[in-house]
């Protein structure tokens, strides 16, 4: 804790007087043009890997990046979609995955989750375990992020504005030890609608 104390400490010193004025204007402005839904990976940071400043992301990170279907009730990763793309109206959705998921490794190579009940059933929502009959865990992680764009289609905000032709899902996957970005693609249900550049 202390770290996170003396880092609160640099921030302040350092780096918020620079950054003032965006301070200033995000205080009564929140516009972000993307959301951004990643891993939770310690490893992997949105704003950094796409140079970003405050303000520009409105991020979701979830255990292995994953995004479940659409379905009535109570669920912060549905209620924050919604959010972004009904409130805020973001222009693009990028689901990231990641080179060396914990996630995508335990179900690649049948780890015993029976220890971990709460992780074994959010991994149900990876889907696309079945469409990699290798059990390869970089071909698990793009197959994937195919399947979380997918899910992401179920949502009805993210439905009508890819009707409306509003908003566009792109699916990455950022590899750690090389910084590089591969871009993967999925089928829309809606057909004609921008799904991916």
């Amino acid at each position: 804790m202390r770290d996170l104390g003396e880092g609160v400490v640099r921030f302040q010193r350092d780096v918020f007087p620079g950054k003032a004025d965006l301070f200033a204007r995000l205080a009564t402005t929140h516009r972000p043009g993307t959301l951004f839904i990643s891993c939770s990976d310690a490893r992997v940071v949105p704003e950094l890997i796409t140079q970003r400043e405050p303000g520009e992301l409105f991020v979701i990170r979830t255990a292995g990046n994953l995004v479940p279907p659409y379905a009535p009730g109570a669920d912060g990763v549905a209620a924050s979609v919604e959010y972004a793309v009904a409130v805020l109206g973001v222009e693009d959705i990028v689901v990231c995955g990641h080179s060396g998921c914990g996630a995508m490794t335990a179900l690649a190579e049948g780890h015993d989750l029976g220890a971990l009940p709460a992780v074994a059933d959010w991994l149900r929502h990876v889907g696309a375990v079945d469409a990699v009959p290798t059990r390869d865990v970089a071909a698990l992680v793009r197959a994937n992020v195919g399947a979380q764009l997918a899910n992401l289609a179920t949502h009805p905000s993210v439905a009508r504005a890819l009707v409306e032709r509003t908003l566009t899902l792109r699916g990455w996957v950022f590899d750690i030890a090389t910084g590089s970005v591969e871009h993967v693609g999925f089928s829309s249900p809606v057909a004609g609608t921008p799904v991916h550049q």
